[in-house]
């Protein structure tokens, strides 16, 4: 794992002031901020307090930047208040090279979600995903230090935001635990917001949100598959809500600390028998039919693996690909043949490509909803996609066990 021990105080970015004002003017002629209250806190929190060396990928490899490293101390400067996110924790797999952990999420995505979250004084929140600190940072100037928990799994990470927090005068409770859990102990909340992706709404974050109160957070139920979801606990036993109509993308939520995403691949033997067919189907459907994929990818599962082949000194790419764990493994041809057709061949246990022509199909008889016509529904027993009533139901999510 790669980690960082470096900090910095507010003072070590002298013009940090008129940075934060700065960059809240351009989130608000980019639409991403509009509430005073939020301007406030974004022109008062020092980012470059929370994020003092990042990663940025360049020339094929990660480099860092860094507050105390003279060669890069003004990039990292200039960087950190600019309107991107970055990446703030790695591990390093030998295989598929690094892992990225944790992140300082775009500044934009983040108010845009706080201002979703319509918090009010005297709310009571709960993040999932402390992170570097930043976000708890902004919601415990809008609401003060007994108001505002923040859950990570990360124990370095978690000590590091409530040095730097505290260091700023913020004392908001923070907690290492599995966010899946939430905060029982600290229950009831108006507001829960997760800073990190679900494959389905925990049944402790509906128990521990007030009725009436409101859950914010990613759902996804694999690689470009998924996006924020606005719940409100409706009763005791429910709560539903809408998709929001712009897309945004997390890191999953981990159980346990360090990196456990990687997926094992098992190769298909290459006797392996191949069957061909053609669609007229879009190759391209996990990067330019979200909702589609989406769906698609609710039946093949979270584990699988998305790319291009072919070489790239030859020119673009032949074709799409998708590969499971089980070596499963769809190829499509991008480019048509004369009657619009793209050659598919398929190997392995599951006929991958049938998943998404059946995703296709859902979605044709739909209506062709964007995120924003999906709905969901959340009990202890399902969790249910629907177009625009619940008595329209699209798909279902695997319910995360309660604990």
């Amino acid at each position: 794992m790669t980690t960082s021990t470096t900090s910095t105080g507010p003072d070590s970015v002298p013009d940090w002031q008129d940075r934060s004002a700065a960059l809240a003017d351009d989130l608000i002629a980019a639409g991403k901020l509009t509430s005073p209250q939020w301007r406030a806190a974004v022109e008062n929190v020092p980012r470059h307090v929370f994020v003092p060396r990042f990663y940025l990928h360049r020339d094929g490899r990660m480099v860092a930047l860094a507050a105390d490293d003279p060669d890069t101390r003004q990039e990292w400067a200039d960087t950190v208040y600019s309107n991107i996110a970055l990446v703030t924790l790695l591990d390093q797999d030998e295989n598929s090279g690094p892992v990225f952990l944790s992140s300082s999420s775009t500044p934009g995505l983040m108010t845009r979600m706080l201002e979703a979250l319509d918090v009010h004084d005297g709310h009571t929140v709960l993040e999932i995903g402390t992170g570097t600190g930043l976000n708890a940072a902004w919601l415990t100037h809008r609401l003060g230090d007994k108001h505002v928990y923040s859950i990570d799994i990360e124990p370095d990470l978690v000590d590091t935001a409530r040095a730097r927090l505290a260091q700023l005068g913020y004392r908001p409770t923070l907690v290492t635990g599995d966010g899946a859990a939430g905060l029982p102990g600290h229950a009831p909340f108006d507001r829960i917001i997760a800073t990190c992706s679900v494959p389905s709404i925990p049944w402790p974050w509906i128990e521990q949100t007030r009725v009436g109160g409101r859950i914010l957070t990613d759902v996804r139920a694999g690689t470009n598959a998924g996006n924020l979801v606005h719940l409100t606990r409706t009763a005791s036993d429910r709560a539903e809500g809408r998709f929001d109509a712009h897309s945004a993308s997390f890191m999953g939520l981990r159980h346990t600390p360090g990196s456990d995403t990687r997926i094992p691949y098992t190769r298909s033997s290459s006797d392996s028998p191949t069957t061909t067919s053609t669609t007229t189907r879009d190759p391209q459907t996990p990067w330019t039919h979200p909702v589609v994929w989406f769906l698609a990818a609710l039946r093949i599962g979270g584990r699988y693996q998305l790319g291009y082949t072919g070489n790239p000194q030859d020119g673009p790419p032949r074709a799409a690909f998708i590969t499971t764990p089980d070596g499963s493994r769809a190829d499509i041809t991008l480019a048509p043949d004369d009657r619009g057709r793209h050659d598919v061949a398929e190997t392995g246990p599951v006929r991958l490509w049938q998943h998404v022509e059946h995703a296709h199909q859902l979605w044709d008889q739909a209506g062709r909803p964007p995120w924003h016509r999906l709905g969901l529904l959340v009990t202890r027993e399902t969790q249910t996609i629907y177009t625009d009533t619940s008595d329209t139901p699209l798909a279902t999510l695997a319910a995360t066990p309660s604990t």
